[in-house]
């Protein structure tokens, strides 16, 4: 059995939001943590200075990182963003990206605004744990 996405009655529907309140994973299961993915091609380089291209690119890395164990973005449990300057426009790129990737079952989501990454031209960065079912 895989992990079990729930929004539990009494608290809004998070899933416009791209996100979901809990998840359960099961006692056994294997973990798979993705560090921070921001929005680089192959050799390292930031491939757009638009925030919503380094979201696009930042869930794909997501994905590659996930591939080379065998798990794909179905498996993610959990992510946590960081948003360089974070205002609300900024949402709608984030909750798309997801909505692209995990439907109406998104995983349980964290949204952190900083100040700076890990170099002046990137502006997001997301890790993921994935559950092995």
């Amino acid at each position: 059995m895989g992990h079990a996405i729930v929004n539990p009655d009494g608290l809004h529907n998070p899933v416009p939001f791209g996100y979901s309140h809990t998840a359960v994973v099961p006692a056994g299961t294997e973990l798979v943590l993705v560090a921070g993915q921001y929005g680089s091609g192959p050799d390292g380089a930031v491939v757009s200075t638009d925030f919503t291209e380094q979201v696009k690119q930042a869930f794909r890395n997501i994905g590659v990182a996930l591939a080379a164990h065998g798990l794909d973005l179905s498996h993610v449990v959990q992510l946590r963003t960081y948003v360089v300057n974070h205002d609300v426009s900024k949402l709608g790129p984030i909750a798309e990206a997801v909505r692209e990737g995990w439907g109406t079952k998104p995983p349980t989501q964290t949204l952190i605004g900083v100040a700076g990454l890990a170099a002046p031209d990137v502006l997001f960065e997301v890790e993921a744990l994935a559950a092995r079912p």
